[in-house]
């Protein structure tokens, strides 16, 4: 993917976040992510079924970065099992921390494959993995 094509998908999501909503969400799950260093503070909200991620929907205020990330997680994830997310949060992190990954199932999310270059981007782009893995690996305890 082209330096420009990743910039398109990133300033999409930002423009037109996918699920981002204005207000409290109730029968979610709900977790925050902020970045102590920045304005980036985003609620996530994630509704878990049958062992299902079945919706998850955000607000709050972040950087294009953060916004984009937080977008494209948001409909990657939704309709995975639990076991499933947390290996696509882990995937994803390693690839923005330079580790092994397999990205074949990241689609706009490669755009974020060079983050690496930039370090204080990588809690940018990390921040809504941070928070929704608290929410699966708490949901997985009681699934087990």
């Amino acid at each position: 993917m082209d330096m420009e094509t990743k910039r398109e998908i990133i300033l999409d999501n930002y423009d037109h976040p996918f699920n981002k909503v204005d207000e409290e969400l109730n029968g979610y799950i709900k977790v925050n992510s902020a970045n102590d260093s920045c304005i980036d503070n985003i609620n996530l909200y994630i509704k878990i079924e049958d062992n299902i991620i079945k919706d998850i929907k955000f607000s709050g205020e972040a950087c294009a970065i953060s916004t984009a990330s937080t977008s494209i997680m948001i409909k990657n994830m939704i309709g995975m099992t639990i076991k499933e997310g947390i290996d696509y949060v882990n995937n994803f992190t390693n690839m923005i921390y330079e580790k092994e990954y397999d990205n074949t199932s990241f689609n706009e999310a490669n755009a974020f494959d060079e983050t690496y270059k930039q370090g204080n981007r990588k809690t940018c782009a990390t921040l809504p993995y941070r928070g929704i893995i608290k929410v699966l690996l708490e949901s997985s305890e009681k699934h087990e």
